[in-house]
Order: structure tokens, then C-alpha cells, then sequence
């Protein structure tokens, strides 16, 4: 017998975040993860309240999620960009709450962005750009944003994301290195490094990670890039002129000897 669809599902994920939170999320961020089918973007499991890793990035659990967006305090026509694309599914709840035009995600591993982009293709969220980049870097050619969304921790914010916050925006992010992050929300202020004007409490993100850091930058170390190399093709692979030993007194007969 078949189990409950999608939207059932969907509705006990939704209904599990009030526990989970302490409390409702906001109307518009319940609102939009009820319309985005999680299933195109997770794989295994989608309705269930973890995290996980697919396709070499991490899968935010649905309460992470919720935390995030409702701090970002996003609506309809901001321009929002997204760091992290990950599977693509923050960047559809997003879409539903401002439109998927105005969405911009960037992310430092070309994979992830192939996959973030199938995905919000598939799920009927093509119009959202994902590029790669340095998150870090942001998305100067797309700037000034309402809103910006760091789906990774950093000791402060970057400067250059502070930079492409329009006059009135907001930018998310956990604070911190290691376990010891705090989700907050920064403005721009007299501080260079922007004014933090509300904390969400802990939470444990990846590090933001710049160019060169991502798991498919070129390994600058030749020993270690050559170990690695050997063991994918093993240490004695053939290279095209070995050829097995033949014992020619045991092959030859007669007057061939």
C-alpha cells in the first residue's frame, strides 16, 4: 500500500518545525516551504528534520532553514542573494517569497552549482541564477541586494558582502569558527564590519570557505597531488611498453631452437 504524498508530508515537516523552533516559523516562511516540493532537491528522506550531505554538500535540516529565513526577514520584490547554493532548496523558498527572478545564489563548487541549477530547473524555479563564484566576493554585478543570506560561518562579516547591501539591507549569517557560532543579523553602520542589530542564538554551520579552498581547487603540494593521483590509477599501472616475461626454450620446437 502506498504512504502519504508529498503534500502530506510536507504538512507533518511544517507541523514538526513548531516543536522543533520553540514556536511557529512566520506565516510567509511556513507559507513558502509548504510550496516548494523538497523532493526535486533532496534525495533521500526529504521531509525528514535532519541535515545530511548529497552530491558534495551539506543538505540544511528543514529547522535550519526556517532559521535562517526567518531571520533574513525577506519579501516580496527584494533582491536577495543567497551564499551557498547547496541542493538549491533555500534558494526555492526564497523564490516563493520574493520571486524566483530576483534570487541569486553563488557557490564555490562548480558541482554544486550544476546540481543546485538541475534542481531548480526540475522543481520549476529555472529563473533563479546560480553561478559560481567566491562567496565570499558576493556578486558585484548583480548588486545592491535587500537581502543577503550566508549559509556558512565566519569570524565577521565580508566586507565586500556588506558592500553590495543596499541602503536599508540585512544580511545573515552565523558568527563565529568552529561549534562557538551565533546566528545574527547585520546591517550596515558605523562599524566597518557592519552593525550587528538582532542574535538568533547558537548555531553550527561549515566555514565559509574562498578561492582555493574548495574540495576541487588543484592540491598545490606536488608529493601529496602525485599520491593521490597514483592511487586513483595505481603505483603500477601500466604505462604502455611492459609486456610480461615469455620463456622462448619452452615455446620453441624443432629447428626453431
Amino acid at each position: 500500500m502506498d504512504g502519504p504524498g508529498p503534500e502530506v508530508l510536507r504538512e507533518d515537516m511544517l507541523d514538526g518545525l513548531e516543536h522543533a523552533l520553540g514556536g511557529p516559523p512566520s506565516d510567509p516562511v511556513r507559507a513558502a516551504m509548504n510550496g516548494v516540493p523538497r523532493e526535486e532537491f533532496v534525495a533521500e528522506a526529504p521531509y525528514a528534520n535532519r541535515a545530511g550531505e548529497q552530491g558534495g554538500t551539506v543538505v540544511l535540516a528543514p529547522v535550519t532553514v526556517a532559521r535562517l529565513l526567518d531571520a533574513l526577514e525577506a519579501s516580496a520584490g527584494d533582491d536577495v542573494l543567497v551564499v551557498g547554493a547547496g541542493v538549491g532548496y533555500t534558494s526555492a523558498v526564497l523564490a516563493e517569497l520574493v520571486g524566483a527572478d530576483r534570487v541569486h545564489a553563488v557557490d564555490i563548487e562548480r558541482g554544486v552549482v550544476y546540481e543546485a541549477r538541475a534542481n531548480l530547473a526540475a522543481a520549476g524555479y529555472g529563473a533563479v541564477l546560480v553561478d559560481r563564484g567566491d562567496g565570499a566576493r558576493g556578486l558585484p554585478e548583480y548588486a545592491p541586494f535587500d537581502r543577503v543570506l550566508v549559509e556558512a560561518a565566519a569570524v565577521e562579516p565580508p566586507r565586500a558582502l556588506l558592500d553590495q547591501l543596499s541602503a536599508d539591507g540585512r544580511l545573515v549569517m552565523p558568527l563565529g569558527s568552529g561549534p562557538a557560532q551565533t546566528l545574527v543579523a547585520v546591517e550596515q553602520g558605523a562599524r566597518s564590519g557592519g552593525d550587528v542589530v538582532e542574535e538568533y542564538g547558537d548555531i553550527t554551520l561549515r566555514p565559509l570557505l574562498v578561492e582555493g579552498e574548495q574540495a576541487s581547487a588543484p592540491v598545490r603540494n606536488r608529493t601529496v597531488r602525485e599520491d593521490a593521483e597514483f592511487a586513483r590509477q595505481g603505483y603500477f599501472a601500466k604505462t604502455g611498453w611492459e609486456h610480461e616475461w615469455i620463456d622462448w626454450d619452452d615455446r620453441l620446437q624443432g629447428t626453431d631452437r
